[in-house]
């Protein structure tokens, strides 16, 4: 594949879902600190972008063993504002469709691309305003309300700029639905619009954009989809002691660390290849400890409710 510069056509082969009509400065986040901890990372994301998909095996294991020496910004970069431009090779939704389906293959994580066939997206503003009203709430519960989010784009291919489907995620992360869409229709427009200027400020064209930062404001930065140890040797350069830490890697407790799993995350997160992870999950589906949602592009697993 030659590299692509629309931005939901993300180059598989750099691992970026990258903007149109940004600079190529070399990236640096503006000096700010409130870390309560030696290193913090500041993550650009957008609930739309496939390739930020793709490294969630990756941060889910880097935050079990390094979690203790970072605290993690969340940040919106506002990856599709609309559909007025043609680049790249595509100028409607049905033209992500395919792609999807083939950076699903790439990265092993489930992507049903159909979604922009069946009831296609406008823009990712509305989700990402979403976040922002979460994160006013509880930082955790944003979290995961954006990793719910991604599953229903991604895999259950529900249009998330509705608000029907915004209002579940939410009341499954556990958030105040109500309080959630004051501050949607209100003041989290502004905090994503902060987001928006501190990527424009820091020189991020694409998604993922990782910071890494020590307390003297060194920095590393890590862009697109990469290798478990691009993140630990980024954090060994401004943190040489760090050791990873200890976590039960059986499947009983991954599934309580993360409530859904896919099968590259189990196998990165429990040390296997991904044929095995795939061999283990499927004989405790049918061993009814788990449960799973399939797709044509592969599956999500969580705990039975027997568990």
């Amino acid at each position: 594949m030659k590299p692509l510069s629309a931005p939901l056509l993300c180059d598989p082969l750099t691992g970026v879902c990258e903007m149109t009509g940004h600079t190529a400065a070399k990236p640096a986040l503006p000096a700010t600190d409130t870390r309560q901890k030696p290193l913090r990372i500041v993550y650009f994301t957008d609930p739309i972008c496939s390739s930020c998909w793709g490294i969630e095996p990756q941060l889910r294991r880097l935050k079990l063993e390094y979690g203790s020496l970072f605290d993690i910004e969340y940040h919106m970069g506002g990856l599709l504002p609309d559909w007025s431009y043609n680049s790249g090779g595509i100028s409607k939704p049905s033209d992500v469709a395919r792609h999807w389906d083939e950076v699903s293959s790439h990265y092993q994580m489930p992507i049903d691309g159909d979604v922009w066939l069946e009831d296609p997206l406008d823009s990712s503003y509305p989700p990402s305003i979403a976040f922002k009203a979460a994160q006013m709430q509880d930082d955790q519960k944003a979290v995961h309300f954006l990793r719910l989010l991604r599953e229903m784009v991604f895999l259950e291919k529900k249009n998330i700029t509705r608000w029907q489907h915004i209002s579940r995620a939410a009341h499954l992360a556990r958030l105040d639905t109500t309080q959630l869409q004051h501050d949607f229709e209100g003041r989290a427009r502004e905090a994503f619009q902060s987001d928006l200027q501190l990527a424009r400020n820091s020189g991020v064209r694409g998604f993922p954009s990782v910071f890494i930062v020590d307390a003297q404001g060194q920095q590393q930065f890590i862009y697109g989809v990469r290798p478990y140890d691009a993140y630990t040797q980024a954090i060994l350069q401004l943190h040489s002691g760090a050791r990873p830490g200890i976590y039960n890697k059986d499947w009983h407790s991954l599934f309580h660390y993360y409530p859904t799993l896919t099968a590259r995350e189990y196998a990165v997160l429990s040390g296997q290849s991904y044929q095995n992870a795939l061999q283990e999950l499927q004989l405790l589906t049918q061993q009814n400890k788990l449960l799973v949602l399939d797709t044509k592009n592969g599956s999500l697993w969580k705990l039975s409710d027997t568990h």
